[in-house]
């Protein structure tokens, strides 16, 4: 992958692969007709980890790391995650709003050029999520509501869109409105939301 070209994207897809010890994902350019475009990155995310951290690559070799984001703090409902780009600078920050994702999930995005509000763009949809995750029997199987992130600047103009698709992975599509969240943050995020939606 070309770091420059996930940088100023304005769409891309991300596509969830479950192994046994780790969750990788995909990050794939949108192709012609809703299609799955070429490969920007490869992340994988390990399962337990006391301080969360993943790292995104630019294949499947997993042999050149591009960017990451890493936890601050060890696991911690309301744990700061930092994004950082393939020389460690940091390039980006996110943290769930533990209070308010209560009923319905909301994150905090930050980066140097804008900071923006994440939540569920829909409350009966969060509450329905809620309510069976909330069920012992049936936890363990994927909850069937498709949850949509929205997170807007503080003049209520969406700056990242992320929307499940119906699959028997997960699939979501992402959205970064005329570029204003660099790619990298943006596929972190829309990662993250996956990844840690259950901390």
């Amino acid at each position: 992958m070309n770091e420059q070209g996930l940088r100023g994207i304005e769409a891309f897809r991300v596509r969830q692969k479950i192994t046994m010890m780790v969750n990788r994902y995909e990050i794939l350019a949108e192709g012609p007709g809703g299609t799955d475009g070429p490969l920007l990155a490869v992340a994988q995310q390990k399962r337990m980890a006391f301080k969360e951290q993943v790292t995104f690559y630019t294949d499947e070799t997993r042999t050149v790391p591009v960017f990451s984001f890493k936890a601050r703090q060890r696991i911690d409902l309301g744990a700061t995650y930092d994004v950082f780009d393939r020389t460690g600078t940091a390039i980006g920050s996110f943290r769930k709003d533990f209070r308010k994702s209560l009923l319905r999930s909301t994150w905090h995005l930050t980066t140097p050029a804008v900071g923006a509000v994440g939540r569920e763009r829909s409350l009966p949809s969060a509450l329905l999520r809620r309510a069976w995750e909330g069920i012992p029997v049936i936890e363990a199987i994927p909850c069937p509501v498709l949850f949509h992130f929205d997170f807007a600047d503080p003049s209520g103009q969406v700056v990242l869109s992320s929307q499940r698709r119906r699959s028997l992975r997960d699939v979501y599509e992402v959205t970064v409105p005329h570029g204003l969240v660099d790619g990298r943050v943006a596929a972190a995020m829309a990662v993250a939301l996956d990844a840690l939606q259950g901390r």
